[in-house]
């Protein structure tokens, strides 16, 4: 139900808050008299007949409904509808997203920076449902929610199959109106289209009178439910380990804070199943294991927590899971046993523990007593997490980001059993100076002379690691010992990132056709990039920190690419970096030219007459065997062949037909025994270099886009669904590689899409997620629309 968005101009505007601001008041009083002064209520409690009603009838209708467009830190007017909590807090009238801030704002994030609902209301949060007396006309007069299923059901959408932009705003940064039920009767005269669910069909007369029957009886909600005690017991345990007292326990603690913050933590032990599981969150508490948990709120979780005494507690999330915001990480006896042999087995001293100074966002100085093999081991044994990590959590809008990464690339990792990788203990630090990170400037942080700064930084770093490595191949050969294979069994060795303009997914395994780059991560650059865009991004930062952080991703995606080309020869890495790069600023030329790509001698790798880079990924292939997972992979995927080879020539097609699709379509195929699968359609948009800030279209390359198609749904963000049956799939096919122009596109929405317009829209969204839950049920969570197009 995406709250109350829609493009005015400012005449209209201005017109209506002057109504609004005359109106308001008196509107206010007649409230006030009718039904009452508004008075937060307990409305959390615990299990009863109404409460029972919400969670077996209602919680279905707002979760597939109204989740979908209400659960990121993007939801409109921030009301996210994914738990209790959640839809008592309400809404507010200004964005988590403000890219053009000055100064930092403050944090708005639930179950942190406010205990309860009478917080959020100091906060100027105001209800989504009734606050003032307790009678069902009250509750319904007093309901903003019951007030926009009306409006929905007095105004459905229009006849057209494409929703008019004069009515309708779909834009990232559209404005949005988040009027109080005390207004709204003045709001809908003036935007009667603006019903929920926005811009998509509405609920039905039965899911309709379900909400409201709930509003009228005072939308009760349930309270968290207490833990099973087996639950219980395993919180126990691991609270336990992390709150050991010697130093050595309480550096490990921190590492293990600081880089699971954003881990949906679950115990499979407890409960095997994907589908019925309990999520629960590390946070940092002024109360002991066995007490309520009281969360310290800083702004990131390296800031100091501002007390010597504070606890390390698991958090239950009683939240609805959303696939934009799901990292799930299993806590289990293996995951115990392996941390012991990280972090407690290998001989070494902490002899005092580090504090929280400005030198202390640097982690090579905040960790350098742990063994940095323990480290990279860590990360490494669950790197998709990782990578995933600076795309989902609360980065909803990632294109600060993102927009550094190419649309569509694979990342290997640096074998930790190889001394080449310049990560042993006394070399990082040493360079600890050289590997700042601008999360040092703070949420606030000023860009001043920020990209000769670091550039500096980084090139010395870069030269220092050029030295180590010239010393270390002087022995030995550069060879494929250098690329972890995942001890042929772990499959994070191999992953794929897919790029969609502002949003970015990443799974396991080497999907797609050959893509023009590729990463080479090694330790010291993998914890950077957790911190950097994970750790020390404040989304509610000001403009300065964000492109600081931008900028600096820069330099690591630069460093993950050299790594690669290590491995190729020496004749060739010159003019596969170029090509990488063409057309791109002086500056960055300049930057690049810095680094020496000849230093290192001829890898021992044989290459032929075959294409080096092309035959390279092979080689890499080949290594990692078995641990490169299969699951997305089309070529591999066991379906019938008469859906294989239709989608191989659509991931085949090149130019035009890419560059026409919508960057994340998904695709629903119904097969002939009446089961369905899902794919995904990625349109992976090519690119001179991307390095350019604000102009990335002057860069494009249309003629190099291609198509990436998965076995299995990628992707938080749907552009469109394609809903087609086995026997239709080759036409589909034809039709789509057959694309040139705009029309064409047009037309194979118009045969084979499912538009927001469509009638059975929501039929087919209740399918595709079903179908997505029993396909990946480790990763599945509901999906969101606020991109979906309108075309």
């Amino acid at each position: 139900m995406a709250l109350f968005f829609r493009r005015v101009n400012r005449i209209t505007l201005f017109a209506l808050c002057l109504a609004l601001t005359a109106c308001a008041a008196y509107t206010y009083h007649e409230f006030n008299r009718q039904y009452g002064e508004p008075e937060t209520k307990d409305r959390l409690v615990e299990s009863n007949p109404k409460v029972d009603f919400f969670e077996q009838e209602v919680k279905p209708i707002l979760d597939s409904r109204c989740v979908v467009c209400h659960a990121c830190y993007d939801a409109p007017c921030q009301l996210k509808l994914s738990s209790a909590q959640g839809i008592d807090r309400g809404l507010v009238d200004y964005p988590v997203y403000r890219g053009k801030r000055l100064t930092a704002s403050d944090p708005t994030r639930l179950f942190v920076d406010e205990p309860d609902t009478d917080g959020w209301r100091q906060r100027g949060f105001y209800p989504v449902v009734n606050e003032r007396r307790d009678q069902p006309a009250a509750n319904l007069e007093g309901s903003l929610l019951a007030k926009v299923l009306d409006l929905k059901a007095r105004h459905p959408l229009p006849g057209d199959k494409i929703l008019s932009e004069d009515h309708f705003d779909f834009a990232l940064n559209r404005e949005n109106q988040c009027p109080k039920v005390e207004t709204f009767d003045y709001y809908a005269k003036a935007y009667p289209e603006a019903g929920m669910p926005y811009g998509l069909p509405g609920l039905d007369e039965q899911q309709t009178a379900t909400i409201k029957q709930w509003v009228a009886d005072g939308a009760w909600l349930p309270e968290t439910k207490p833990l099973s005690t087996g639950l219980q017991a395993a919180v126990e345990k691991w609270e336990a380990l992390l709150n050991q007292t010697d130093n050595k326990s309480r550096l490990f603690a921190r590492y293990f804070y600081e880089h699971l913050f954003l881990a949906n933590l679950f115990f499979d032990q407890v409960e095997p199943q994907p589908d019925n599981r309990s999520y629960f969150k590390v946070v940092r508490s002024k109360t002991p294991p066995g007490q309520a948990i009281d969360v310290i709120a800083t702004r990131i979780p390296s800031d100091h927590p501002g007390t010597t005494e504070f606890y390390y507690r698991l958090q239950y999330q009683p939240v609805e899971l959303v696939s934009k915001t799901h990292l799930p990480y299993a806590l289990n006896d293996k995951r115990e046993q392996w941390i012991t042999e990280l972090f407690f087995t290998p001989q070494y001293q902490v002899n005092s523990l580090p504090g929280y100074q400005q030198e202390n966002f640097n982690p090579f100085v905040t960790f350098e007593q742990i063994p940095a093999r323990s480290r990279y081991r860590f990360l490494l044994e669950e790197a998709h997490f990782y990578i995933a990590g600076f795309i989902k959590g609360p980065v909803c809008r990632g294109q600060v980001a993102v927009d550094v990464i190419n649309d569509h690339f694979w990342v290997f990792f640096v074998n930790p059993d190889t001394n080449a990788a310049p990560m042993l203990d006394g070399f990082l630090e040493q360079q600890a100076s050289n590997l700042r990170l601008p999360g040092e400037q703070g949420s606030n942080g000023g860009l001043l002379s920020y990209w000769t700064t670091y550039s500096e930084l980084h090139l010395k770093y870069q030269k220092a690691k050029s030295q180590k490595l010239q010393q270390f191949f002087t022995e030995q050969p550069i060879d494929m010992n250098l690329v972890w294979d995942g001890n042929q069994i772990n499959q994070n060795a191999a992953l794929t990132v897919f790029r969609n303009f502002d949003d970015a997914a990443v799974r396991k395994g080497i999907i797609g056709n050959p893509p023009k780059t590729a990463w080479l991560i090694d330790y010291p650059l993998l914890e950077r990039i957790h911190y950097l865009l994970t750790v020390d991004f404040d989304v509610y930062g000001n403009l300065t920190h964000q492109l600081n952080t931008r900028l600096y991703m820069d330099f690591l995606r630069i460093e993950g690419e050299l790594n690669f080309l290590t491995l190729l020869p020496v004749a060739q890495r010159t003019a596969v970096r170029d090509y990488w790069y063409r057309e791109s600023s002086d500056r960055l030329h300049k930057h690049l030219l810095s680094y020496s790509l000849a230093e290192l001698p001829e890898p021992a790798i044989e290459y032929g007459d075959e294409d080096p880079k092309q035959a390279l990924y092979q080689r890499i292939q080949d290594r990692i065997g078995p641990a490169v997972s299969q699951r997305y992979n089309l070529a591999s995927a066991e379906v019938a062949d008469g859906i294989k080879q239709p989608l191989l020539r659509v991931q085949n097609a090149k130019g035009a037909p890419a560059a026409l699709l919508s960057e994340t379509s998904i695709l629903m195929v119904e097969q002939t025994n009446g089961a369905k699968q899902l794919f995904s359609v990625l349109a992976n948009r090519a690119h001179l270099n991307i390095t350019s800030l604000f102009d990335e279209k002057d860069n494009r390359m249309p003629s190099e886009d291609t198509i990436t198609v998965t076995h299995g749904l990628v992707g938080d963000y749907p552009n469109v669904i394609f809903s087609v049956t086995e026997q239709q799939l080759p036409a589909f096919a034809d039709d789509l590689v057959a694309m040139e122009k705009d029309s064409d596109y047009t037309q194979l929405v118009d045969k084979y899409g499912v538009r927001r317009t469509n009638a059975d829209f929501w039929q087919v969204s209740d399918d595709l997620h079903n179908q997505y839950h029993r396909q990946q049920p480790d990763i599945a969570g509901w999906l969101d629309y606020n991109r979906y197009d309108n075309k």
